[in-house]
């Protein structure tokens, strides 16, 4: 069995995004032992009032504070913020590309609407032409009619 190496994740890059210098590692790691709470560093010197009994029993151990790394002022990058915030700026855009789609095929629909009152215009002037053509031969004809009815009545 050959040596094998330690997996990638352990070693962290410094040049990595994610790495950040651990700053401040809990609340009294900065101060002076004189100034540390007693509850901190003594097991044995008593409780205050308010506190009760620990949940697992173990009274007789050292009160420690939560390990948190965000109150030591450490933040890795927040890619859920990241990710809404790209979504936010895709749907603008996607709300901008689609507006001017709408404002292009409004102006489309629009053209396309004036030549169809154009040549809609355009038919029914002929049609009033056609009219027009066929009463004058009408009344014409009538005019005719008329005329040789009156003829045949004058001749008799």
């Amino acid at each position: 069995m050959g040596h094998t190496r330690p997996p990638n994740y352990l070693f962290k890059s410094i040049s990595s995004p994610r790495y950040l210098p651990p700053t401040k590692m809990s609340a009294t790691s900065e101060k002076q032992y004189k100034d540390i709470p007693k509850k901190f560093i003594d097991p044995l010197v008593t409780k205050d009032e308010g506190e009760g009994t620990r949940v697992n029993g173990k009274d007789w151990k050292m009160k420690k504070d939560a390990f948190r790394l965000r109150s030591a002022g450490v933040r890795k990058l927040n890619t859920w913020k990241l990710r809404e915030e790209k979504k936010l700026k895709d749907e603008q855009f996607k709300q901008r590309i689609n507006s001017l789609k709408q404002e292009k095929a409004d102006e489309r629909k629009k053209k396309i609407d004036e030549r169809k009152q154009r040549i809609e215009a355009i038919a029914e002037k002929e049609r009033y032409e056609k009219i027009a053509q066929k009463m004058h031969a009408k009344k014409v004809e009538r005019l005719r009619k008329k005329e040789k009815r009156n003829k045949l009545l004058r001749e008799r």
